[in-house]
């Protein structure tokens, strides 16, 4: 039987439907917890009549019995005898003689009201992890008011009035608890539901406060944090804003030209404010020839696709890669991962397209899942810097990192737990990223890739 909210009354888990006056003989019997109610009590509470002379109340009994009857056969159906098991007729010694009083008998099991306070009660005593858990079980059974039906009549205050307290007992604790176990994320939605219930409660509103400062810190650079909704997979993805270079526990992606050019003097190859400089300063200490060493190591097995000459191209490197090429770069048991998506020019200027970057992209997971030793990979803003993707924005490419990683997800089950995609500081108020919560929002409602 559920008293928590509506009153629900189930035999062997099927429900059973009463009617008015017998759902208020019931509660007013719940409410009473086990006692005996008088035949005359239960005339002034449920039907609201005024006590009669005796020899005048017959019918009034005779009414009180025929819902006294069909309550029993609710709750015993096709057992007879056994409703009066759970609905007991006892007999009362009054000033004005025996009177007849009815009492409900129900095991704590067969009780919502009487699980929920063993519950709680159980959970008070209980170290923080054991108390969580009984007391979101506990809280879970609460559906609404208790005895709703008659949660303003006077017989069920001191009904209502225990299970209440009891309840906002059970949240205060859990809210305590899961603080406690440093799992803020869980106690917010509790105490939210107390503050709301509590508007002029100082005391709840500084708790929710608090609680949503710890959260905001802990996201610290975050701007959001999704998982791969496929089967199967624990994979994050992590917009994060800052520097590539400081996420120390991570493999990192570098993008290159065709050419792999690593030259920055006098920024007449590779600027020096590319990410292609800050590898060299960052990682190898300012040794532009051992990153060289490294590339050139990792392309002998990779075939050229044309040599420029001297003539055409006098600055840089004159040996061309196909576009998509990813050169995997141990250093410090991690790798970095080198891939050329864009065409250096004769004239020095990188040039590169939605095309290019999506090859380059598929390249790279395919080799994140041989070379990646299961390590978070963070990948910068490819493409939006000096090798412009032109025909994308910012929000675009986001989203189209975003969106390759997933379907390679889908090839590659194991080929990392996190997509940590960084995005410096001067690019994020110019970077809608509208486009990845749609892309998620598609995925999770079943719909299909977004544009």
């Amino acid at each position: 039987m559920k008293v928590l909210g509506p009153v629900q009354l189930e035999v062997d888990g099927v429900p059973v439907r009463l009617t008015p006056l017998t759902v208020r003989l019931l509660v007013r019997l719940v409410a009473a917890g086990g006692d005996a109610v008088p035949v005359r009590q239960l005339r002034r509470d449920v039907w609201g009549l005024a006590d009669e002379p005796r020899h005048l109340d017959q019918r009034n009994r005779n009414e009180v019995q025929k819902r006294v009857l069909e309550l029993r056969r609710a709750l015993a159906p096709g057992q007879d005898g056994a409703g009066t098991n759970i609905l007991r007729t006892e007999q009362q010694v009054t000033v004005q003689g025996p009177e007849t009083a009815y009492r409900l008998v129900l095991r704590p099991e067969e009780l919502d009201s009487a699980r929920f306070t063993a519950i709680v009660s159980d959970a008070l005593l209980a170290p923080p992890a054991t108390a969580a858990h009984r007391l979101a079980e506990a809280l879970s059974l609460v559906r609404g008011r208790p005895l709703a039906e008659v949660s303003g009549e006077g017989f069920a205050a001191p009904f209502v009035r225990r299970l209440t307290a009891l309840q906002e007992t059970a949240r205060r604790e859990l809210v305590r608890v899961q603080t406690d176990l440093g799992r803020p994320e869980l106690a917010l939605p509790v105490a939210e539901l107390i503050a709301y219930d509590h508007p002029d409660d100082a005391e709840a509103a500084r708790v929710l406060d608090t609680l949503r400062a710890e959260l905001r810190a802990r996201h610290g650079a975050e701007l959001l944090r999704h998982r791969v909704p496929l089967p199967g997979q624990r994979a994050d993805v992590v917009l994060l804003r800052g520097d590539l270079f400081d996420q120390a526990d991570c493999n990192l992606v570098v993008g290159f030209s065709d050419t792999f050019d690593t030259e920055t003097e006098e920024d007449l190859v590779i600027s020096r404010e590319s990410v292609q400089s800050q590898l060299v300063d960052r990682l190898f200490d300012g040794r532009r020839r051992l990153l060289d060493d490294k590339l050139r190591a990792g392309l002998r097995k990779t075939k050229a696709v044309g040599t420029e000459s001297a003539r055409s191209k006098p600055l840089g490197r004159r040996v061309r890669y196909p576009v998509g090429t990813t050169v995997v770069l141990p250093v410090d048991g991690r790798r970095v991962f080198a891939i050329a998506y864009s065409q250096l020019g004769n004239d020095l200027v990188a040039r590169s397209s939605d095309r290019d970057l999506r090859l380059s992209l598929e390249n790279l997971w395919a080799s994140v899942a041989v070379h990646g030793l299961f390590k978070p990979v963070a990948v910068p803003l490819i493409g939006s810097g000096l090798a412009r993707v032109t025909d994308l924005d910012r929000g675009q490419l986001v989203a189209l990192i975003v969106d390759s990683f997933i379907d390679a997800c889908r090839r590659y089950p194991a080929l990392t737990p996190e997509l940590r995609l960084v995005i410096r500081p001067q690019e994020l108020a110019r970077t809608d990223l509208t486009p990845v919560e749609q892309r998620f929002q598609d995925l999770v409602l079943g719909h299909g890739a977004a544009d």
